[in-house]
């Protein structure tokens, strides 16, 4: 029997239709991804599902006695402790507990005890506890007043609250939004062991592949489930996609060929019935509706002039905040074609570094010399609170931009898919994912050599995320990203820095590497002090493996390489075959032109062949090496 049963659903919002006689049902125990464009109603589904706003047609039923808990969307506030907070989040234990200090009936006595013996209460603490461990507080940080902590912080809170209940059913919103990697890794395994069904709304493909047994999609309206991971969802759409793609263009030739004969014989009485047969054929002929969402997402970056190396060095560099240094020992050399991950848990000092580089924070000690004419970009999602919510984005920027044309400013908008309508939208009415677009506009509005990009896919839906992805292959500058993304980071970083233990050095690994040396620091500290942070692991009984790892770093190195050359490549000839179709190149009368970029594009296929027989052979070599390991 279902656990939860949405039948013919439909939701509207301010007049607008999101849910249009959408079906779904969740099995006990299932875990299902909602996944969909900004705006499709995802989280309103999730209200209705909760009982916060009611259905406009249809219904939802919950299993009679389900226990239910969502993540509300206002962060917790007041000044009781962090683990007081999510223990009073399970009501009936805290009214059993506040009942048994005054009930005088012995049998009502009996009756809550039994009760709070069933619920397990008296392991609660130690439950509320570990929860709030695996988000990242120690045991000092949960006795804090919840007061005591930022927004982001305090959504850990009401994370950990809703995993608290332990409910049959689980409604998430954007979980990762708030989790540093290491927390993200945590409730996937959390997500793994529990036991009730969850309906979880996210952004993050990692998690969508390995906490979820389908994916369930919001699409002008409807509801259609796919069995598997984020990743088995976009290759069943693509197949969808490609079989409706070629049934289209056979229905298009033959709806073609009919109109032909249609035009040619209309006229002539002898061919007439013939021409009226094919009309209602043609009437008849099935309208294929392609699978593939509304227009993709686009976002491109200008490009920035060319700056000699080393862009930015670092020579023994301590940084903080007044007399507190959160960072030290800091040397470190930055170039034009570096693509740099920051690895570590929240409150390492990520943002003090990125703040570091960017120069919005002078160091304590030490050097920075950098080029005169570097540029530099600086993304951080806490801007959003300092936009001007009666402003549109063409106020923003043209503020920004203050020699710009009307054109031009409207240009730099349009890059990161601010439209018209959107660019005249006051900024208290755009949503998130809209923000973020925005100040990824104001932060490359002079063509910046280093993009600093302090997690940037927050409020990004899967396409938006993509689009990201896609331009950041194609930018000429160098980039710093901070990401709790693995997907992200594994698609654009070539380089991983490790922040931690007080300052930052390089990763000698991938981030499959990094989340096994995660996991191995995580079973060193339960084993030891679970309230002391753990350093590095250190050589011991593992240091095969680790000089395995050590050995087969060149191979590893290779397949990045490999990679990272195809994918610029792949951006090259796009643009080259983008010039090549555009019909001014001709007007122009430069066949000179037109002969170089034909030239380039077979220089591009002959290397993009080498580049992908080298990866081939590192990746055989890499596998054989990982097989003699293994034996």
């Amino acid at each position: 029997m279902s656990l939860l049963v949405i039948s013919d659903l439909t939701l509207r919002i301010a007049g607008r239709t999101l849910l249009d006689g959408a079906s779904l049902s969740i099995d006990p125990g299932r875990k299902i991804g909602l996944v969909g464009r900004n705006g499709a109603g995802k989280s309103t589904l999730l209200a209705a599902i909760a009982g916060d706003i009611a259905p406009d047609g249809g219904t939802i039923h919950l299993s009679a006695r389900a226990r239910m808990a969502r993540i509300k969307q206002e962060a917790p506030t007041g000044y009781g402790s962090l683990l007081d907070t999510v223990l009073a989040g399970d009501t009936e234990r805290t009214n059993l507990l506040a009942e048994s200090e005054t009930c005088t009936d012995p049998a009502r006595i009996a009756d809550i005890h039994e009760r709070l013996l069933a619920i397990d209460a008296h392991s609660a603490p130690a439950r509320a506890a570990a929860i709030l461990s695996g988000l990242g507080f120690d045991a000092s940080a949960q006795a804090r007043p919840v007061s005591d902590f930022s927004g982001g912080w305090r959504m850990r809170v009401a994370l950990a609250t809703a995993l608290f209940l332990n409910p049959d059913l689980l409604l998430l919103d954007e979980p990762t939004n708030h989790l540093d990697l290491e927390a993200t890794i945590w409730l996937e395994n959390w997500l793994a062991r529990f036991g009730g069904a969850a309906l979880i709304v996210s952004h993050d493909r990692g998690l969508l592949d390995r906490a979820v047994d389908a994916i369930a999609h919001l699409d002008h309206g409807k509801l259609t489930l796919t069995p598997g991971g984020y990743e088995e969802f976009v290759r069943i759409r693509t197949e969808q996609a490609l079989q409706q793609a070629r049934m289209a263009e056979r229905i298009n030739a033959k709806r073609a060929h009919m109109q032909s004969f249609v035009d040619r014989f209309r006229a002539k009485a002898t061919k007439a019935k013939q021409a009226q047969a094919r009309i209602k054929a043609l009437e008849k002929l099935p309208q294929i509706d392609s699978v593939v969402e509304d227009t993709p997402s686009h976002f491109s970056f200008p490009e920035p002039s060319p700056l000699p190396p080393p862009m930015l060095t670092m020579e023994r560099v301590r940084a903080g905040y007044g007399d507190h240094t959160i960072l030290s020992n800091l040397s470190l050399r930055i170039d034009m074609e570096d693509r740099i991950a920051l690895l570590g848990a929240n409150g390492n000092g990520k943002s003090t570094f990125a703040k570091l580089v960017a120069g919005r924070l002078a160091p304590q000690s030490g050097t920075i010399q950098h080029s005169p004419k570097l540029k530099v970009g600086y993304f951080a999602q806490h801007q959003a609170e300092e936009l001007r919510p009666d402003e549109t984005p063409v106020d923003h920027m043209a503020r920004a931009l203050p020699e710009a044309t009307p054109p031009a400013v409207r240009a730099q908008l349009a890059r990161f898919g601010l439209d018209a309508e959107r660019a005249e939208t006051p900024t208290r009415d755009l949503s998130g994912g809209e923000k973020a677009r925005l100040l990824l506009a104001l932060a490359t509005r002079d063509a910046p050599h280093l993009l600093i990009l302090d997690e940037p896919t927050n409020h990004l839906d899967l396409d938006a995320r993509d689009a990201l992805i896609r331009a950041l292959a194609e930018f000429e500058g160098a980039v710093l990203l901070i990401s709790h993304d693995p997907h992200l980071v594994e698609l654009v970083a070539d380089r991983l820095w490790l922040v931690g233990d007080g300052t930052v050095r390089p990763f000698e690994g991938d981030m499959a590497e990094y989340r096994v040396w995660l996991t191995e620091r995580a079973r060193a500290v339960a084993a030891s002090n679970p309230d002391r942070p753990a350093a590095a692991p250190k050589r011991d009984d593992r240091r095969e493996r680790a000089e395995a790892r050590k050995a087969t770093a060149p191979l590893r190195k290779r397949i990045r390489d490999a990679e990272q050359l195809m994918a610029k490549l792949v951006a090259e000839r796009t643009k080259l075959e983008a010039r090549l179709a555009d019909p001014k190149l001709y007007e122009t009368g430069k066949p000179e032109e037109v002969t170089a970029l034909n030239t380039r594009l077979a220089a591009i296929a002959r290397e993009h062949d080498r580049a992908e027989e080298d990866w081939l052979e590192a990746e055989t070599e890499l596998e054989a090496a990982n097989a003699d390991e293994g034996r």
